[in-house]
Parts: C-alpha cells; sequence; structure tokens
C-alpha cells in the first residue's frame, strides 16, 4: 500500500512516501523554516511554508516519476491534523485535501505525537515501549496501558525541554535552535556543576524557576557559560530519567525509546541506555531524520488508521491543542 504523508505542524513541511506492506520509507523530504535571530514569528512562518510547500510536493512528484508512477497511483495520502501552530496546519491540511479531491485518493487525518511513537516502532521493532517525547513544546513520558491506549505517565507542566534550551540560548545570545548550541558548549565544560533548581511533582516536573535561576545567574557574570549549560543538561536529563524510571517501573515496560527533536543529544540519551541497562531492559534509537518532524512518520500513522480515510475532506478539521490521549 502506497501512502503519502504531509507534516506540517510548525516550522516544518515535509512529505514522506512510504511502502508500508514492506515497511519500505520510500521518500522522505522536508523544507524548515529557521530565523537564528528571531525564532519562530508566526506571520514569517505562515509566509514560507505558502512560499516553499510547492518545492517539495515537485521532489515527490519527480521521486515518483523515477519509479513509473504519479500521484494517482497513491492508495492513501494523511496530513498531520494537530496539534500544532494553527496556520502551519491549515497550510498542511489544504495542500492534503487538494491532492485528495484532484486525484480522488482517501484521506485521514493524523494525530503528530502518534505518529512520531508509531515510526518509532516501526523501525526499532519494539512491541511495547516506553516512549520520552521531547521537542520544542512538548516532553512527555508516554506508554500504552493495559487497555493499549495511549497514555501520558509523566511531563513538564510548564515548559518542555527545547523550548527552554532554546530560551536559555536566546538569553545568552547563543543563537536558535538552541538544543544543539547548548550541547556543544556543555562538553566544553570543565563539568563543574552549578546546582539549579526544579520541581518534581510526582510524575509531573517543573522548570519555570530553573529558567529564572539561569536567568539571574547569567546577569550577575559570576558563572561560566559553559558550566552554565553543562548543569542545565545534567540537571533537566536527570530529572527527565527519574520519570522514566519511576514510569517504567510502574508499568512494568521493558523497552525505550526517546523521539522528537531533542533526541539528537548523546547526553540524553547516553543517561537513558545507562538507565535502561540498570533496570535490565532494552534501549534503541533510530534515524534523527525519522525522530524530528517529518513527513514518513505521518505516512506510516496513515496506514495504522487507515480504517479512518474517507474521500469527504471536511471530516478532518485541524485543531492546534489535541494531545495523545485523544480520539485523533
Amino acid at each position: 500500500m502506497l501512502v503519502l504523508g504531509i507534516e506540517c505542524t510548525a516550522h516544518t513541511f515535509g512529505i514522506g512516501i512510504i511502502d508500508c506492506k514492506k515497511k519500505e520509507i520510500l521518500f522522505n523530504k522536508k523544507n524548515q523554516y529557521k530565523d537564528e535571530e528571531n525564532g519562530m514569528e508566526l506571520r514569517k512562518l505562515s509566509d514560507f511554508h505558502t512560499a516553499n510547500f510547492d518545492k517539495i510536493l515537485l521532489k515527490a512528484k519527480q521521486f515518483l516519476k523515477t519509479k513509473n508512477l504519479s500521484f494517482k497511483d497513491l492508495e492513501l495520502i494523511s496530513f498531520s491534523q494537530g496539534p500544532g501552530i494553527g496556520n502551519s496546519l491549515k497550510i498542511g491540511s489544504l495542500v492534503a485535501k487538494t491532492l485528495s479531491q484532484k486525484y480522488n485518493i482517501p484521506l485521514v487525518g493524523i494525530n503528530h505525537i502518534k505518529a512520531h511513537l508509531e515510526i518509532g516502532k516501526m523501525l526499532t521493532g519494539f512491541k511495547d515501549p516506553m516512549f520520552l517525547y521531547v521537542s520544542g513544546v512538548n516532553t512527555q513520558i508516554i506508554a500504552k496501558d493495559e487497555y493499549g491506549k495511549y497514555k501520558i505517565y509523566g511531563e513538564t507542566e510548564d515548559i518542555g525541554l527545547g523550548n527552554l534550551f532554546d530560551s536559555f540560548a536566546r538569553l545568552s545570545n547563543l543563537g536558535f535552535p538552541g538544543g544543539p548550541i547548548i550541547e556543544k558548549l556543555a562538553k566544553e565544560s570543565n563539568k563543574n556543576y552549578i546546582e539549579l533548581p526544579y520541581s518534581l511533582k510526582g510524575m509531573n516536573i517543573t522548570l519555570a524557576g530553573l529558567y529564572t535561576n539561569l536567568q539571574q545567574k547569567l546577569n550577575s557574570n559570576k558563572y561560566n557559560l559553559n558550566d552554565l549549560c553543562y548543569s542545565l543538561q545534567e540537571t533537566c536529563f536527570a530529572v527527565v530519567m527519574e520519570v522514566c524510571e519511576r514510569a517504567m517501573a510502574y508499568t512494568n515496560k521493558k523497552e525505550m525509546i526517546i523521539v522528537g527533536g531533542v533526541a539528537s543529544n548523546k547526553r540524553l540519551t547516553q543517561m537513558a541506555k545507562e538507565m535502561c541497562k540498570i533496570r535490565g531492559s532494552k534501549y534503541d534509537s533510530f534515524k534523527m531524520e525519522y525522530a524530528m518532524d517529518n513527513g514518513a512518520m505521518i505516512a506510516w500513522m496513515g496506514y495504522i488508521e487507515k480504517y479512518n480515510a474517507t474521500k469527504d475532506i471536511t471530516k478532518f478539521p485541524v485543531s492546534q491543542y489535541i494531545n495523545i490521549e485523544s480520539n485523533i
């Protein structure tokens, strides 16, 4: 079954094509909005997607042509229905619905978060893992419950790790995105750990106070920036791993995967491997191309939810605020 997926929830417009019966990713390309100085300005973001989506669409068309195929040969089109930035979601939805109508192909709207999880399962072969989903907005510990439904077992209550790192990087004039820069500076630290505050409420984490404390330390000019980056990573990753370990003990999960953009951080994955080894559990990873926002994960999730597909394009309104526990 040949499925095309469209991802457009934030700064990325991506298209993926999968031969789902073979579990083979045939095509996965994207354009990504970048503004190192200002981050994501919503009007500029919308203009970027409007001006550039056709470039990825053309690449997909050209790829299919090399296989003696066309859009008419697609059996299903899927797109990110939410959660995400409203204007981005609308652009992705419009492109998907236009293709569906033009080529008379069934359409299905996809929960973006579920797509991150399911592509991880497909690529690792894990059956029932604990997921750490770490992106700009989200930091959540997710797994299926005894009824086979995805459930959030812990999360940050105020700010996701990606946004926290971006905010501190902007505060420190390091540029955007902040995560890779902070990781680089942390490696250059002498591992002089500076204590930072955080709040752990049961299984949920609060990090806003940590950001305020970092801001105060930065303004005092008494601390080395590399040490602050090192301490930021160590504190945040340690508390997240504590929640992951609690959740794995509670659910008796024996597998773990990290998905989302922050999965690229090598210190985070090292901590996860060490925690899983202590617990006698398995940890696995996959190419960052598929861990970050991309069209292939939307195509694969479309295949999983093909029973919801329809040619009635009014059935899938975009939604900015759906979560992993919703019906979408």
